[in-house]
């Protein structure tokens, strides 16, 4: 690897003797993830669709049990060959056709990045009404520029500093937080649903109320007519980290590691999690009249000043821990993949943040349920694809087998673009882009849709299908060409 247009010392494989990691620090850091609003939220829209308390509660257990396995298949090449996703990917789309997928991944990323700060942002903001700095802003204090008030866009600019902070003193400070942050976090979810339990024990009612939601699916449609569409959302969640999680993986010191880390951090964690934000909104119900999902608006209604700013400081802190690791570590390898001579994990997380912060992120947030549902299917249409891709191309094609300097080679085996990749991937996004079309538009299952309610039930399995074909199309343009950098 004396070439370095291919390497730096981020990109390079993680030596033996740097591969610390064990399955806690892994489940640590899918604790510090899976906790975060979204997650919380993640239900709302399950039961703004017709389920009930325990149909919500499944298929985001369901979803999350699925896309755990493209986890840890895609984990395998990181932990056995030390290497992130921007390089593993490379031995499947070429050294040159891996900028496509790595970009489209990072992008989703700085997406991502700008909305949970924005969230943090609004935490912060809760905290300085409630302890009486600033009162609540009129609509007439809006700048027109931004579209929100000078005081907002400073919580917002503040909590993106803090951000920057971690990012400064590099990859370390991300481990050490999500080992701290998970156990705290955790406390604090389960503290919220002490609070919802205490509060309905004291109405005549008793918790039951908590269990007693009722279905209300729109008439003509049934559990599985919503179910699909919405399995589909819920691995959406996680594709983005099905695809980079060797940046994580490189860093285990075994396969049973990687695979027990992941198993005990990510389903157990998000099941939880969206059963507490099922039982705490139900609670609100019966103690404020109404359902609130928000859990930022919530902690702002609990009364009492000191439990407010500990509730909100412990929203803030899911909230950064989420987003260093998720949305941050992602896009710097990606972003430094592009040129890294030029472009190491610093700055690559640098221009993460700025990105976040340049596309306004308070804009895409007028209504979070139906927007993380649109997105989350939108953009898992385009990585299921890649994820087929990979997967099919390491275990399939090449049998786990990688010789990793030439992946670090401009001129070896790997070098170029792999256009039977590149094909697969057009292929298997095809059938996906009318329905999506449909959904962006606001049209679907309407007359004014741009194209047949077909394509609308392709779309509600998008991540599938999107998988499935793309790994189905490389296999056919490997098996039956001479294939591109076959292992000898």
């Amino acid at each position: 690897m004396s070439d370095q247009r291919l390497t730096n010392a981020d990109l390079a494989p993680v030596p033996e003797d740097g591969r610390t990691w064990s399955k806690w620090h892994l489940a640590a850091l899918w604790i510090g993830m899976s906790v975060c609003i979204p997650t919380y939220m993640l239900a709302a829209g399950m039961i703004k669709a017709g389920m009930n308390w325990w149909q919500a509660v499944l298929t985001v257990m369901l979803g999350n049990l699925i896309v755990t396995v493209p986890m840890i298949l895609n984990g395998h090449g990181g932990t056995k060959y030390g290497i992130p996703f921007p390089v593993l990917v490379r031995s499947s789309f070429g050294t040159a056709g891996a900028h496509l997928p790595a970009i489209a991944r990072s992008l989703v990323a700085c997406g991502w990045f700008g909305i949970q700060t924005w969230i943090g942002g609004a935490a912060i903001y809760s905290i300085i009404v409630t302890l009486g700095w600033v009162g609540v802003e009129p609509d007439s204090a809006r700048i027109d520029l931004l579209g929100i008030t000078g005081i907002q866009f400073t919580c917002f600019a503040l909590f993106w500093l803090v951000h920057v902070g971690f990012v400064a003193i590099g990859i370390d400070s991300i481990r050490w937080l999500e080992s701290w942050a998970a156990p705290f976090l955790i406390a604090a979810g389960l503290a919220l649903l002490v609070w919802a339990l205490i509060r309905t024990s004291e109405t005549d009612d008793g918790i039951a109320t908590l269990f007693s939601s009722r279905t209300t699916y729109p008439e003509g449609s049934g559990f599985w007519t919503v179910f699909f569409p919405l399995l589909t959302a819920m691995v959406g969640f996680w594709a983005t980290l099905s695809l980079n999680i060797p940046d994580f993986t490189r860093y285990c010191r075994s396969q049973r590691d990687q695979i027990e880390g992941q198993l005990i951090g990510l389903p157990p964690t998000m099941t939880l999690f969206c059963f507490i934000g099922v039982m705490v909104t139900a609670a609100t119900v019966v103690v404020f009249g109404e359902a609130i999902w928000d859990p930022v608006q919530l902690v702002g209604m609990l009364g009492s000043k000191p439990v407010v700013v500990i509730s909100m400081l412990a929203l803030l802190l899911a909230t950064l821990s989420t987003n260093l690791a998720a949305n941050v570590v992602s896009p710097a390898n990606g972003f430094s993949n592009i040129s890294p001579q030029r472009i190491g994990f610093r700055t690559g997380a640098i221009m993460t943040c700025v990105i976040g912060a340049v596309i306004m992120p308070w804009r895409l947030l007028d209504g979070l349920g139906e927007y993380i549902f649109t997105w989350l299917i939108g953009y898992s249409a385009l990585l299921g694809p890649i994820a087929g891709i990979m997967l099919c191309d390491y275990f399939i094609i090449r049998r786990t087998r990688l010789d990793v300097d030439e992946l670090y080679d401009p001129r070896g085996r790997y070098a170029g673009v792999n256009w039977i990749a590149i094909v697969a991937l057009v292929v298997a996004v095809l059938p996906n882009l009318p329905g999506f079309l449909n959904a962006a538009s606001n049209t679907a299952g309407t007359p004014d849709a741009w194209f047949p309610p077909l394509f609308d039930g392709i779309y509600d399995y998008a991540w599938f299908i999107g998988l499935g074909l793309g790994a189905l199309v490389h296999w056919i343009g490997m098996t039956f060409t001479k294939g591109f950098a076959l292992e000898r």
